[in-house]
């Protein structure tokens, strides 16, 4: 028997069952790796789903530096500023591995949450969750160490801490990429990366393995 307490619980946000409840085809558009899935100053028209692969969100300064905002998974929603206004997309969405997007009008979107509101609050919940967590990401950034911001990007790679579960052998990374993610540079990388190997907090070997102990490194003061 369920306890009222039990019964309580809030349900984890199927963000796939949201979709098929209004009436949503599956299908989505392929992206090949790398490849933009929009760009800064595009109209901003639609919400993005992934179904499948990896996305990268960044914005890109008058200069060309680049600067990485976010780095997204299957099951997560991105480019939502369109629901609240916004005109023009402020940043960059890049497919960093091969990956299928579920494209929503924005307009289909509106009507969706207006008439399924009980989804409509599970789906606000997801959005400030993966807000909160892009905020953390801006902070690190800012704030931490390189050392740290490359071990966050790794363990981000690999998927610790999300809803499904940890993918610890990664495809093959280049240096080049590691250091834009890390926002630091590719001999820094370099050097970090043969000390992580050096503690086992990974394995490089033909793939990238990474291993829960790597948290330790974001934890140390």
């Amino acid at each position: 028997m369920i306890s009222k307490m039990e019964s309580k619980t809030p349900r984890k946000f199927d963000a796939q069952a949201f979709l098929d409840s209004a009436g949503i085809a599956p299908k989505g558009t392929a992206f090949r790796r790398a490849a933009a899935i929009f760009v800064q100053g595009d109209v901003c028209t639609s919400v993005m789903y992934i179904q499948k692969g990896r996305v990268k969100l960044s914005v890109r300064s008058k200069t060309g530096k680049e600067a990485v905002i976010a780095m997204l998974g299957p099951g997560e929603f991105f480019g939502e500023g369109c629901l609240a206004g916004q005109p023009i997309r402020m940043g960059n969405a890049t497919a960093m591995t091969a990956s299928t997007i579920l494209v929503l009008k924005k307009d289909k979107m509106v009507r969706m949450l207006h008439e399924q509101p009980e989804l409509a609050d599970r789906f606000i919940t997801h959005m400030l969750g993966t807000n909160i967590r892009i905020e953390e990401d801006l902070l690190d950034q800012l704030f931490n160490h390189q050392e740290k911001r490359l071990a966050r990007a790794l363990l981000l790679l690999a998927r610790y801490g999300m809803k499904d579960e940890p993918e610890r052998v990664l495809a093959k990374i280049s240096r080049h990429k590691l250091a834009k993610l890390a926002g630091t540079t590719p001999s820094k990388v370099d050097f970090f990366m043969k000390k992580f190997e050096r503690l086992g907090f990974i394995a490089d070997d033909g793939g990238l393995t990474v291993n829960n102990s790597l948290l330790s490194v974001i934890l140390h003061e």
